[in-house]
């Protein structure tokens, strides 16, 4: 992993937290990123980022489900954009002055592609002990139960901790595309 650098209803139960699926999941860790999406906190296990960048402009991509939000020239490397709050189904949000891309890497297949995802701004690096990393709630969020690792104690409250590996799962976003342009293939 590269050194961070900042350039300026879901029903199902809850999954439950094992030792065994803390350390799968990055839980040992305990360093999480935190960032606001639509004036909420979330927090992101930070041994999945690559780098956060300033938000620049972003080329739009026809025909690409809302959620991508186009791609960026990084390095030479063309980098595809997600919509995080879009992308939990928290729906979109105008881009501020003080969004960021975080570049994360995902394994596709066999290779591993770099991918970004847009949130409001970032705050701080976190460390969450395994101990104040609680299940996600079966009931009252209107994100899908899988696409959170935990709930990190801070205190007196809690931050939602994402887990990346499912959102940017790449064989879901596919599916994604592919019904999206089954529906404008309909006539939608």
């Amino acid at each position: 992993m590269t050194a961070l650098a900042q350039n300026n209803g879901n029903d199902r139960a809850a999954p439950r937290l094992t030792e065994d699926s803390m350390v799968k999941d990055g839980l040992e860790n305990g360093k999480y990123l935190s960032f606001m999406i639509k004036h909420e906190p979330y927090g992101m296990d930070i041994l999945a980022i690559k780098e956060i960048i300033e938000y620049a402009h972003v080329t739009r991509v026809p025909r690409v489900p809302a959620t991508i939000r186009g791609v960026i020239n990084l390095r030479g490397n063309v980098v595809p954009v997600i919509d995080l709050a879009e992308r939990i189904g928290l729906g979109t949000q105008p881009v501020s002055r003080r969004a960021c891309i975080v570049v994360t890497e995902v394994r596709a297949s066999d290779e591993v592609l770099d991918v970004g995802v847009v949130v409001d701004s970032v705050n701080a690096v976190l460390d969450i002990v395994r101990e104040d990393v609680e299940p996600a709630p079966a009931f009252g969020s209107t994100i899908p139960v899988d696409y959170i690792q935990g709930m990190g104690r801070l205190g007196k409250e809690f931050i939602v901790l994402l887990e990346m590996k499912k959102i940017l799962d790449m064989d879901e976003l596919a599916r994604l595309d592919l019904t999206q342009h089954a529906g404008v293939a309909g006539g939608r």
